[in-house]
C-alpha cells in the first residue's frame, strides 16, 4: 500500500520554481532515500511536505494515507502522523526540553481524540528511551538544543520520533555535522522505527548514512525532479562517479 503519494508537484519559492513536477511514491514498510546535487530541491520537498509558509504550491497532489497534506494545517499534519527531522534543530531558549516533547505529545494526542499521556507514564517512557540513545537526565531538563553539538541535537531529534510515532518520517540530511560513533548512535534510533506500518523518506548527500541506514530504494533528484530510481546499489554508484551523467541528462 501506497503511504506517501507525491505526483506532479511543482512549487515555488520567492517567485522561483524549485520543484518542477515531483512525483514519488513510498510504500508503508518502507524506507526510501533522495540524493542529489546542491540546489536540486531535497530540502524544498521536505518543508513543502511539512507545511512550511511560503513555499507555493502552483501543481500536483501530495497525500499521506490518501488524505490530502496539502489542503493541512501544519500541526494538522504532525497529528497525521509527518514527521520532519531538520538539518539543523532550531534551538528554543526558556523550553526544557522534556516540557516542549510532552507538550507536543499531548497536542497531537489530543488533536486525534486520544488521552493525554500521564506524567508518570510520559518519565518512564523518555527515560528509557533517551538511555538507547546517550542522552542522560541533564539534557532532558536543559533549553532545547541550546549549547547542544550537532551530535546532541540529532540524538534529540531521534528521540523526539521515538516518543511521537510518527507514520512517515522525512529526514533531512540527518548525518550533517555528525561524527561516526555519533552517526552510529542516531542510525540505531532511527533504524529502531522501522516498521511495517511506517514509512520513511531520507534525504542525503553522502552514502554514508545509506551505509547505516539500508533504504530500499533511492531516487536522484536533478532541477526539480525525479531523474533516476534505483536500488541501494545506485549509492555506491554515484559515490563513484557523482551526480555528472544524471545533470547532463536532466538538461
Amino acid at each position: 500500500m501506497t503511504m506517501l503519494n507525491i505526483e506532479n508537484l511543482t512549487v515555488a519559492v520567492e517567485d522561483k520554481t524549485i520543484l518542477k513536477g515531483l512525483t514519488l511514491n513510498v510504500p508503508a514498510g518502507e524506507v526510501h532515500a533522495i540524493m542529489g546535487p546542491n540546489g536540486a530541491g531535497k530540502s524544498t520537498l521536505g518543508y513543502t511536505l511539512a507545511g512550511r509558509p511560503n513555499y507555493e504550491v502552483s501543481a500536483g497532489s501530495a497525500t499521506l494515507n490518501g488524505e490530502d497534506l496539502l489542503e493541512m494545517e501544519v500541526h494538522e499534519r504532525a497529528a497525521a502522523g509527518l514527521y520532519l527531522s531538520f538539518q539543523y534543530p532550531l534551538e528554543i531558549p526558556g523550553v526544557p526540553a522534556m516540557t516542549f516533547i510532552r507538550t507536543a505529545l499531548n497536542s497531537q494526542r489530543k488533536l486525534r481524540g486520544e488521552d493525554e499521556m500521564s506524567a508518570p507514564e510520559f518519565l518512564k517512557e523518555i527515560r528509557a528511551i533517551a538511555k538507547t540513545l546517550k542522552i542522560d537526565a541533564d539534557m532532558l531538563k536543559r533549553p532545547l538544543n541550546v549549547g547542544f553539538s550537532g551530535g546532541e541535537k540529532k540524538r534529540m531529534e531521534v528521540l523526539q520520533m521515538a516518543l511521537l510515532k510518527p507514520k512517515f518520517l522525512i529526514l533531512d540530511e540527518t548525518d550533517s555535522g555528525l561524527d561516526i560513533d555519533a552517526l552510529k548512535v542516531v542510525s540505531d534510533g532511527v533504524n529502531a522505527l522501522r516498521a511495517p506500518d511506517r514509512g520513511m523518506l531520507v534525504i542525503t548527500h553522502y552514502q554514508r548514512l545509506l551505509d547505516h541506514i539500508k533504504p530500499d530504494r533511492i531516487h536522484i533528484l536533478v532541477d526539480g525532479k525525479i531523474v533516476h530510481s534505483g536500488g541501494p546499489e545506485l549509492a555506491l554508484e554515484l559515490e563513484a562517479h557523482g551526480y555528472d551523467r544524471y545533470v547532463n541528462e536532466a538538461a
